[in-house]
């Protein structure tokens, strides 16, 4: 099974991210909790650990470090483990040390961010644990928060998981309204076909039986099985095998669960999408304690 590849973020690319999430807890005025409680002259260390019972993937130990270099470039940032790590129930991923109140400025929104994406990872990593036994490659959405794709789409890397398109904008996937507009698969695809780069794979949605016989006739690249049952799939995938003896990739999309991947996965498609490992991902449990 190919494995995905973690193309580490830069600072540059998630700066304003950090910043707009930094503003939303500061508020112009700062933590006037610290501000009000602790001399300014006081220093501190901390460390952060991992409090999921049953361990989690760490995503999110780089977004954390420029969450206190933007409060406080003092704070000096060690880390212990590294994005895409297996982590155990009380291990500590970092340690930092500098101005007391800085930390605690930065505490809570480094935090969100480990949690969360940390999650993410996780979440998606119970996906792939199962799909890379048939050798399918398990892909994300554009089913993400606003204004956090690129840190979600970067956790489900680091759970094993693949990207599927970022946005609109790189990938050509005709859905149901797309043909409704266009008045037909056929007419959909024809106007994509003379439009699109002709290295540019061209994607169709499908959700019947008529619907895919149209796909495979005007010869799309990939063909989508939309919230199909897991027989109607597995005729759908026989069909496809036949009739383009290989060449059509097969994606199985739509109300994807961890408890029905497998299902999927014995259907014999090439790729499954699941917005669900971004979109319903439940947090993990981390927490900052001072030493």
């Amino acid at each position: 099974m190919e494995t995905s590849s973690i193309k580490k973020l830069e600072k540059f690319e998630v700066q304003e991210i950090i910043r707009q999430a930094l503003r939303e807890d500061l508020g112009g005025y700062g933590d006037i909790t610290s501000k009000y409680t602790i001399p300014s002259q006081s220093t501190s260390c901390a460390f952060a650990v991992c409090k999921q019972k049953e361990g989690t993937v760490l995503c999110g130990i780089d977004i954390m470090q420029f969450v206190f270099e933007e409060i406080d470039k003092r704070v000096v940032f060690e880390k212990l483990k590294q994005d895409g790590d297996f982590l155990n129930d009380r291990d500590i991923i970092c340690r930092v040390k500098g101005p007391s109140a800085s930390i605690l400025s930065a505490e809570r929104t480094a935090l969100n961010f480990l949690q969360h994406m940390s999650g993410i990872a996780a979440f998606t990593s119970k996906f792939v644990s199962i799909a890379s036994k048939y050798n399918i490659k398990v892909t994300d959405t554009r089913k993400t928060k606003p204004g956090l794709r690129k840190l979600e789409k970067y956790a489900v890397a680091c759970g094993g998981g693949f990207n599927h398109r970022y946005g609109l904008f790189d990938g050509v996937l005709i859905k149901d309204n797309h043909i409704v507009a266009a008045g037909g698969i056929a007419n959909a695809l024809k106007a994509a076909k003379a439009m699109a780069p002709h290295q540019l794979k061209i994607e169709v949605e499908v959700k019947t039986f008529a619907e895919l016989d149209e796909a495979i006739a005007n010869k799309a690249d990939i063909v989508m099985l939309d919230n199909m049952s897991a027989e109607q799939m597995s005729e759908a995938v026989k069909i496809i095998r036949e009739k383009t003896s290989g060449a059509c990739l097969i994606e199985a999309s739509g109300g994807v669960t961890l408890e029905s991947v497998e299902d999927i996965c014995k259907c014999g498609v090439d790729i499954i999408s699941a917005g669900c490992i971004t979109h319903s991902a439940p947090a993990a449990d981390f927490s900052l304690e001072f030493e």
